[in-house]
């Protein structure tokens, strides 16, 4: 299996849970830019530190489970778990009650 369709998986799956929210709160446009600012800041950082700590040798990827698109030395594959992420925990967090930024009365 390689990374592309397992993170297809979960992106699919915090997508789906995304969807759920948006139907059931109607999420402000507020709101989604503060998680857009998030995943815009969770991305950077992940290029940063991924390539840091491939370059340093702390790990690798097998070059046959990996599309071959990278940004420097990570593969574009290492994005999808902070996207996952930025979908995915912001989603659970309104469906959850845990704020009300997430209604359109603001």
């Amino acid at each position: 299996m390689t990374y592309l369709l397992l993170n297809a998986a979960f992106l699919a799956a915090a997508l789906l849970v995304a969807a759920v929210a948006l139907v059931r709160r109607l999420l402000s446009a507020r709101f989604v830019a503060a998680v857009a600012v998030a995943l815009c800041l969770t991305l950077l950082l992940t290029a940063v530190f991924d390539n840091l700590m491939i370059g340093a040798g702390l790990f690798s990827y097998d070059p046959a489970h990996i599309s071959g698109l990278f940004i420097g030395l990570a593969p574009i594959e290492d994005f999808a778990y902070p996207l996952a992420a930025a979908i995915l925990l912001p989603a659970l967090w309104v469906l959850s009650g845990g704020t009300r930024l997430g209604r359109t009365d603001d």
